[in-house]
């Protein structure tokens, strides 16, 4: 593979590491550094401008890829057509040996033009993910800014507590009720005892009222 096709298989390299770099879930207090720290030196215009040239120059290899493949398949086609056409050119010379030699050529046509192909296309989905990924930094960072987002998750905070101080006024207020329809049974129970006690008793008492009388009553009969 000549020079020119190593840089750009290197260039492919160092932007496959770049995109996985930038597609990692990584939280914000690291990822924002490390997008500094690639978008430092596209500031610079000489770099800016040295980029373009390179990627000029490999969108020209990879047109040029695309062209001797076109050449090489016409010409594979050619060969094929001619042993066809004239079948006594197997004695004067070895078609198997043109023939490899053609698809040789193509399969390093082909490997160049997708190796192109790729890092072009590579370019500009890094060049969009990573201002999808700016972009997202910076409206997180509004968010979390923004001084209304700020006062609602205290008021969130407030309403919170507010609401557990309720929930335990209610359990309280549970335990309490318990509580008192618990004694309320219970002296419930006992005034129900002590109004059978004293029922009976003044029976008793009016048992023994009825004897007496009885027993006045034949004392005087006996008498007369």
């Amino acid at each position: 593979m000549a020079l020119y096709y190593n840089l750009v298989f290197g260039l492919l390299v160092i932007e496959m590491v770049l995109f996985t770099t930038l597609s990692l879930p990584l939280p914000s207090k690291i990822r924002k550094p490390i997008l500094k720290a690639i978008s430092a030196p596209f500031q610079k215009t000489e770099v800016n401008v040295a980029i373009k040239c390179v990627l000029v120059f490999i969108f020209v290899l990879f047109v040029d890829s695309v062209n001797r493949v076109n050449t090489i398949n016409e010409e594979l086609t050619g060969l094929s057509t001619s042993q066809n056409l004239d079948p006594t050119i197997h004695n004067t010379y070895n078609p198997m040996a043109d023939r490899s030699e053609i698809q040789a050529r193509r399969f390093y046509a082909q490997r160049n033009m997708y190796l192109t192909g790729f890092t072009l296309f590579l370019t500009l989905i890094l060049t969009r993910t990573y201002r999808l990924v700016a972009e997202l930094l910076s409206l997180k960072e509004e968010y979390r800014s923004d001084p209304d987002h700020v006062s609602s998750n205290d008021e969130i905070a407030q309403l919170k507590i507010k609401i557990k101080q309720k929930d335990e006024d209610l359990e309280i207020l549970k335990n309490q009720a318990r509580s008192l329809a618990k004694e309320y049974d219970d002296l419930g129970f006992q005034s129900t005892g002590s109004f059978s006690k004293l029922k009976s008793e003044k029976k008793l008492d009016l048992t023994k009222d009825e004897a007496k009388t009885t027993g006045s009553k034949k004392s005087s009969s006996l008498d007369e």
